[in-house]
């Protein structure tokens, strides 16, 4: 089949999955030679490059927290309440913090579409060179706080892209057998921009003027030039190539990040697989939105999975203690809630590392399971703590406030290596390339609304039932916890192609881990 022959009438959509080509991607998946792990050195070298995007969204996380407790910060955009002191009122602060998500949401579902007509790496720099803007906008804001919000969601619009833009590039250029770690490595770069962003501030707090916050603003250019520079080395997707028939291109693509000739037999099985796939997805016409809700196998069925899992992420609690953590932890009687930021941090970034291998070893399905359970244990004992032993008549009780700190650290150390990682993986590998951006940033723009809406409400929430808010991060973990099992599929160790013949077979949920391609029937799912 050619490119020239895809002038199809849509009514032939039920023979897009026929079993020959199922078992052209079985023949191809079983030729496929065997390597060693320095085969994949360099290929694993640009998927982390790629990663990098997470890094400029943790160290917002990492900052903005810390800027929202300098006392420079609190004077110029802040106000002055009756002993004379200078505040930033819970509406402000929940502006301040929420609209970068509101940002994220905008540039995920609409901007990200750069990568589909320019390709991934122009539009990751591009998103670049919009959060410089965001970032310039922050840096010169004098003494009017909306103009750091404003900064705020220009940023967020080049964060959005990122976010959907680093995990689809990198689920689309990595070996399967690779592909779960490496797009965990994203969730990886986020924990270390957390962590530093949290030691940055740590290091300015105690300078006296707006260096305070300016400085950890400032660095902020040196991470987009850093991505920018790297994408320039970076080869493009080789799906995204073959999609715009530039096939020599694709070919080099492989070639490069595989490190084989271009003549390799390994490259034209690669190309021939993708063409593949892309030739019966093009079978449908061109992809609108509308296919997101009638296109099949299942797609409807995946974009609702999708976008519950990114929301249920969101409800896990994990932006209630990153983005309000010293605010938090003053109420617990800290002194330095600072330093209690820094040791977050580092648990987050630390348990990053257990998740790379779980999503991998475990498989997706087993890791998320984990990660509810273990999460919804911590903010059971930590929410009762808080509500019922933390406060006494002398003030806050130290010995509550430790423990609740460990099992803060705990809490944080099943996210980590459960659903911060393993999330992104999963969206990024369920979706079939020609509803792909589209289908990735709407569930990407579930989780930043979610995001916006916990950060906006926390401060008025807590402030009103103060700790019992925990309690409704429980529950959603238990609700997690069913979603899973019935509705999310195991994708591991299966090609992108394969994912689709999955959902085409109506494989359930709780039997796919058994499930492999050369057992099924090939039979398509009208969804």
């Amino acid at each position: 089949m050619t490119h020239s022959e895809l002038n199809l009438d849509t009514s032939i959509i039920s023979d897009e999955y026929k079993s020959d080509d199922f078992n052209l991607m079985d023949q191809q998946a079983d030729d496929t030679p065997d390597k060693s792990f320095k085969d994949y050195i360099l290929i694993s070298f640009f998927c982390l490059l790629v990663a990098f995007g997470g890094f400029v969204f943790g160290f917002d996380t990492g900052t903005i927290g810390g800027f929202l407790n300098m006392t420079d910060f609190q004077e110029r955009f802040g106000e002055i309440n009756l002993e004379g002191e200078y505040y930033i009122s819970t509406i402000r602060t929940g502006l301040i913090v929420s609209v970068f998500n509101v940002g994220c949401a905008v540039g995920g579902i609409f901007l990200s579409k750069i990568a589909d007509l320019y390709g991934r790496r122009i539009g990751i720099m591009v998103s670049m060179v919009i959060y410089i803007a965001g970032i310039v906008v922050q840096i010169s804001s004098s003494n009017k706080w909306y103009q750091f919000m404003v900064g705020r969601i220009i940023s967020g619009l080049a964060v959005g892209i990122v976010a959907v833009l680093s995990p689809m590039f990198i689920s689309e250029t990595a070996p399967k057998t690779l592909r779960g770690p490496l797009v965990c490595c994203f969730q990886l770069c986020i924990t270390l921009g957390i962590f530093l962003g949290y030691c940055i501030c740590y290091g300015t707090k105690d300078l006296s003027d707006s260096r305070q916050w300016r400085i950890p603003l400032g660095l902020c250019f040196l991470w987009a030039l850093f991505l920018i520079t790297g994408m320039v080395f970076m080869p493009e997707s080789p799906r995204y190539l073959v999609e715009k028939q530039k096939i020599e291109e694709a070919k080099k693509s492989i070639a490069r990040s595989n490190k084989v000739s271009t003549e390799d037999p390994f490259v034209y099985k690669e190309v021939s697989l993708i063409q593949a796939g892309i030739e019966r997805e093009t079978l449908a016409g061109s992809a609108s939105w509308t296919e997101l809700i009638t296109g099949k196998p299942a797609i409807f069925r995946r974009v609702i999975m999708g976008v519950t899992l990114q929301s249920l992420q969101q409800l896990s609690g994990i932006n209630y203690f990153f983005y309000y953590g010293t605010t938090i932890f003053q109420a617990v009687g800290l002194e330095d809630s600072f330093q209690t930021s820094i040791i977050l941090g580092t648990v987050n970034f630390i348990s990053t590392f257990p998740g790379i291998w779980a999503v991998e070893k475990l498989g997706r399905r087993i890791t998320l399971l984990i990660g509810s359970i273990g999460m919804g244990s911590c903010l059971l004992v930590y929410s009762s703590l808080g509500a019922l032993k933390l406060y006494t008549s002398e003030g806050p009780d130290k010995t509550t406030g430790n423990v609740m700190i460990f099992f803060t650290c705990v809490y944080i150390f099943f996210f980590a290596s459960t659903w911060a990682g393993c999330c992104y993986t999963v969206v990024s590998e369920t979706y079939p390339l020609r509803i792909r951006t589209k289908a990735m940033s709407t569930a990407a723009g579930a989780n930043w609304m979610l995001g916006f809406l916990i950060s906006f409400f926390t401060p008025m929430i807590t402030k009103a039932i103060n700790f019992y808010f925990g309690y409704v991060f429980a529950g959603s973990m238990v609700v997690s916890c069913f979603f899973i099992y019935f509705f999310v599929c195991e994708t591991k160790g299966l090609t992108l192609e394969e994912v689709d013949k999955l959902y085409a077979e109506n494989v359930l949920p709780w039997k796919s881990s058994s499930w492999s391609p050369s057992d099924s029937e090939n039979e398509a799912y009208d969804a």
